[in-house]
């Protein structure tokens, strides 16, 4: 009886042991990416395709390409209206990228200040957030480029400060998401404007876009610089009450990002791009979010 006691005790001391030792590897998981958020995996894997690229490159071993995105960039990437489902231009586009390579893909909501330090920590494949390739940013990663877009202004309807260009944003108040490319700009006409002897433009800058352009809707911005597509998207959305200047400052390429020594990985999604354009499904994605215009083709 003594001896089947203490079996019984040391079998409950063990449980309560792995319990408690579960508990605290996910705390330590939670605190590691806590500014992370993983929706599920998105597509069926599907049986590798004859030739494809996908051979022979380590990060897709185990059947999934992870895509680390900064999920609040409608209409590029977004989550569906009350749900953790993401939608948009990179999300169709990475899951087509995906289908070629005969693997599935998984959706890593990142800010995109951190996206590209995330990305070289390796917490994810690559990058597909909308990024526009600078050459600051080909300095620590590769990109692979698939859609042309440039600056835009969002502003209220009827454009009552005739806000025509950055400069014209001179003593007033611009709010921009941060670690984006408009930042670089904003920063760049400031500095003219300083040595024009004229008002710098007050810089406000937020985690995401959507926070950015809140600051326009209640009136403690006068603009709202970001991506082409974004700002029309946003103009479209917002009832009459904001409006698209109609610009296109310093167009460039968006990259996929890549870390420099993923060049298996590079090649095949070189490859699987490809095959996506060649089969028309490229250019059935942009039509689906309106953005032809942007078409690399």
């Amino acid at each position: 009886m003594r001896s089947g006691r203490w079996f019984r005790l040391l079998w409950l001391v063990a449980a309560v042991a792995a319990v408690l030792m579960l508990f605290a590897a996910c705390g330590e998981e939670e605190e590691e990416g806590a500014a992370t958020a993983t929706p599920a995996r998105t597509g069926t894997p599907a049986a590798t395709p004859a030739g494809t690229t996908a051979v022979g490159v380590p990060e897709l071993a185990d059947g999934v390409l992870q895509v680390g995105s900064d999920i609040a960039y409608a209409p590029i990437e977004f989550f569906k209206e009350g749900t953790t489902t993401p939608q948009g231009l990179d999300i169709d586009l990475a899951n087509a990228l995906a289908a070629e390579l005969g693997v599935s893909t998984q959706f890593i909501n990142t800010t995109f200040d951190g996206i590209i330090p995330a990305l070289t920590a390796q917490r994810f494949d690559i990058i597909m957030s909308a990024m526009t390739v600078d050459e600051d940013r080909k300095k620590t990663i590769d990109f692979v480029d698939y859609l042309s877009a440039g600056t835009d202004i969002l502003v209220p309807a009827g454009n009552p400060k005739d806000i025509q260009g950055l400069e014209d944003l001179s003593g007033l108040t611009a709010a921009v998401q941060s670690g984006t490319v408009q930042v670089k700009q904003l920063k760049a006409a400031n500095d003219e404007l300083k040595a024009a002897g004229k008002p710098e433009i007050n810089v406000l800058t937020f985690d995401q876009n959507p926070l950015a352009v809140e600051q326009l809707k209640v009136g403690r911005a006068d603009a709202v610089p970001a991506d082409s597509p974004v700002v029309a998207n946003d103009a479209l959305l917002s009832d009459g009450k904001l409006e698209a200047v109609g610009l296109a400052i310093e167009a460039a390429p968006y990259g996929i990002g890549i870390r420099k020594d993923s060049t298996a990985l590079k090649a095949a999604i070189e490859g699987a791009l490809q095959k996506v354009m060649d089969s028309g499904e490229y250019r059935q994605i942009l039509e689906k979010w309106s953005l032809s215009g942007g078409a690399i083709e």
